[in-house]
């Protein structure tokens, strides 16, 4: 990589940090401004058109992060569960990790599903189905969830996406005794879950 390229690659990284630093509990990503990222970044602001043509295209790859976050973390949850054998344990403390990590992006992916340009809400039901999907698929794998019918299988993953994301939202400003209780809340949840799922096996 040249001089210049990694110039670019770094100023590109600025905007999208001074983005998620600019937001909060109570500050959603339409109240900023182009102005304000470009100077948190340290650039003028029409340097910012160098790299993305809008906020929406940085929003939007801010939503691309986010999603390759969530994968990381699936696959972290997959190892845990191939050592340990607790997928549901395993599969659960890699996401709240995720959550404490990238806060600011899951702050955004949770407050920008239902507003945002058209573009930003279907990225961020996009990245929410493809987690969804990842998981319905790993129920393949799962010595306890493999004859579960395909539909069922995805309708199991999403319930538990939506189970997951709610505690996720319900946790992001507790402190870390109410986070654990909330943690292990959502455990019993999706085993509650993933019972109801096996019982349900389709005749043969």
């Amino acid at each position: 990589m040249t001089t210049r390229q990694e110039q670019k690659r770094k100023t590109r990284r600025a905007l999208l940090d001074a983005a998620l630093r600019n937001l909060g509990p109570e500050r959603g990503f339409a109240s900023l401004s182009l102005r304000e990222v470009a100077r948190e970044a340290g650039i003028a602001p029409t340097s910012f058109y160098r790299h993305f043509h809008d906020l929406d295209q940085l929003a939007l790859a801010l939503v691309d992060e986010a999603g390759a976050a969530l994968h990381e973390a699936l696959g972290r949850a997959r190892e845990r569960a191939r050592v340990d054998g607790d997928v549901v344990r395993g599969s659960v403390e890699a996401f709240m990790e995720y959550q404490a990590q990238h806060a600011a992006l899951f702050r955004l992916l949770l407050r920008e599903r239902a507003g945002g340009s058209e573009a930003f809400r279907t990225a961020i039901r996009d990245a929410f189905r493809h987690f969804a999907d990842e998981l319905a698929e790993a129920f393949g794998r799962d010595n306890e969830m493999r004859e579960i019918a395909p539909d069922d299988a995805g309708l199991v993953a999403e319930a538990m996406v939506t189970l997951v994301f709610d505690t996720g939202a319900e946790t992001l400003d507790l402190d870390a005794a109410a986070r654990a209780a909330a943690t292990e809340r959502l455990i019993r949840q999706l085993r509650i879950l993933r019972a109801g799922a096996r019982a349900i096996v389709p005749s043969a």
